[in-house]
């Protein structure tokens, strides 16, 4: 049974795919009636699930029932992955935060479906044998890697 957060982005997403503009415009307040659900878990969905590192850019504006702007960003797959590797990977990296990234360039298709499984596998604390202080380290410079290996293929 699907969370009432993966229905709210599923049907965001739908909404976005189905809009005639490269943004959609909606009520936060007509969005949580629509799901029985308070305007905070609306926020939480935004929040979490549409960020920069998505690939998408969200404008809020409050009162009338606070409106949401929510831009699927185009991504250029080269461009992408190199401002990814220089601002926002870092030195460190944790298991959740890199399977985030690489879920997005599957849903981005910057990677295959098979490319992002063996990212993921290699992203996992249990093939990181190492000393829990240094797996972010290892795992950052891994995905860099890896990363910058895709651009140049």
């Amino acid at each position: 049974m699907a969370v009432l957060s993966d229905i709210i982005e599923d049907f965001i997403k739908e909404m976005l795919d189905e809009s005639e503009k490269d943004f959609l415009e909606i009520q936060r307040n007509e969005l949580a009636n629509h799901f029985g659900c308070a305007p905070s878990q609306i926020n939480y969905v935004l929040t979490t699930r549409f960020t920069v590192d998505k690939g998408y850019h969200i404008v809020s504006r409050r009162g009338g029932g606070g409106s949401i702007k929510i831009t699927k960003v185009s991504l250029d797959p080269d461009e992408y992955f190199i401002k990814l590797v220089f601002d926002k990977i870092g030195d460190t990296i944790s298991q959740n935060s890199a399977e985030s990234y690489i879920d997005c360039f599957l849903e981005n298709e910057l990677v295959t479906n098979r490319e992002s499984e063996i990212m993921k596998a290699a992203m996992n604390d249990k093939v990181l044998t190492i000393e829990p202080q240094d797996r972010d380290y290892i795992r950052a410079n891994i995905l860099k890697s890896m990363i910058l290996m895709l651009v140049n293929l």
